[in-house]
């Protein structure tokens, strides 16, 4: 059968999506902001970084207020949940609901200590049974189709998350899995195993994502024809260069100008504040500036005093001082 173009539409539980390249969730990182901005640059769907269900069920003020945002413009979005407690899910998936999401995305694969000990993320591949019943929960709760990001296992060798996505999907209505053929142990090391993708695909009636290791467009072409996956999921290729969605999708072949990667920054450095206020988007941006100022050529110099910024109209001002001379002068910032 012939592989679809990413460029085809496809549906993930009824939910109509433009195209196949996906923001995958990306933790601490993806905020309403940065699912924007993928969709600006073309992502078919974003999904939201993980939020606790627990947190949700207690009404964290912060976490509602936060991490549940959602832009009228970045529709269709899913919200990523994790935990391990079906009931609390169940609870947690009708509030992400009434914020608005059009999927809810499972996270059934962080290998972070913090997550594991609480016995959700990639902890549930070793009780098939008890994620089932999540997923089964957050399907209720939520009245919306429920997709589950995994791993291929826990260790290396392990491939049990082949057989709990199939029963997910079979027993617990998944309407579609993404897939990081790499153990949870090994984090984001490692070869991916794209022929147990191929597996999964050959035995699931539902669209399956694959993600892990597409740091680059030419890496996500060449692990989505190895796959024979549905869709590809892009997280740190996104990191700083939302052009990759641009490149998999409209056939882009040069990087950005100097002048759109200022622009870009700028762009996010105004939504920051307009989400945080100045003071938090202040010390939050610094894990942005690194990506950006790299693709500016800005120095290791101006790159430690913008890091070191007190204000983001200061870190603005030395950006905005060291690409003076450039052609088109940047006066975005």
């Amino acid at each position: 059968m012939t592989q679809a173009e990413l460029t085809e539409p496809f549906e993930i539980g009824g939910v109509p999506l433009a195209n196949r390249v996906l923001l995958a969730p990306l933790a601490g990182i993806g905020n309403w902001f940065v699912r924007l901005q993928a969709r600006r640059h073309g992502a078919g769907l974003t999904v939201s970084e993980m939020v606790s269900s627990h947190a949700l069920h207690y009404r964290n003020q912060r976490t509602l207020e936060q991490l549940l945002v959602i832009h009228p413009d970045e529709h269709p979005v899913a919200i990523q949940l994790f935990g391990a407690d079906p009931l609390v899910m169940e609870d947690a998936a009708r509030i992400a609901a009434d914020a608005g999401a059009d999927l809810i995305d499972l996270n059934m694969g962080c290998p972070v200590k913090k997550v594991l000990k609480t016995g959700a993320g990639a902890s549930l591949l070793a009780d098939p049974d008890l994620a089932v019943e999540v997923a089964l929960a957050a399907a209720r709760g939520s009245g919306l189709p429920v997709t589950v990001k995994l791993r291929s296992g826990l260790e290396p060798g392990d491939t049990s998350g082949l057989g709990l996505a199939i029963r997910l999907v079979e027993e617990g209505g998944a309407a579609a899995i993404g897939f990081h053929p790499r153990p949870a142990t090994v984090h984001h090391k490692g070869e991916a195993d794209y022929g147990l993708v191929r597996e999964l695909v050959d035995q699931v009636g539902v669209p399956v994502i694959v993600s892990g290791g597409l740091q680059t467009a030419a890496l996500a072409r060449e692990a989505y024809a190895a796959s024979r996956a549905d869709a590809v999921m892009i997280a740190r290729g996104s990191f700083g260069y939302p052009w990759i969605f641009e490149e998999l999708l409209s056939g882009r072949d040069q990087g950005p100008t100097q002048a759109e990667v200022a622009g870009e920054l700028d762009w996010i450095v105004d939504r920051a504040i307009e989400h945080f206020g100045e003071r938090r988007a202040c010390h939050y941006l610094r894990k942005f500036y690194p990506w950006y100022l790299e693709r500016l050529d800005t120095g290791a110099d101006v790159a430690r005093q913008v890091q070191a910024a007190e204000s983001t109209a200061q870190a603005r001002s030395l950006i905005h001082a060291s690409l003076t001379g450039f052609p088109g002068d940047q006066q975005a910032l």
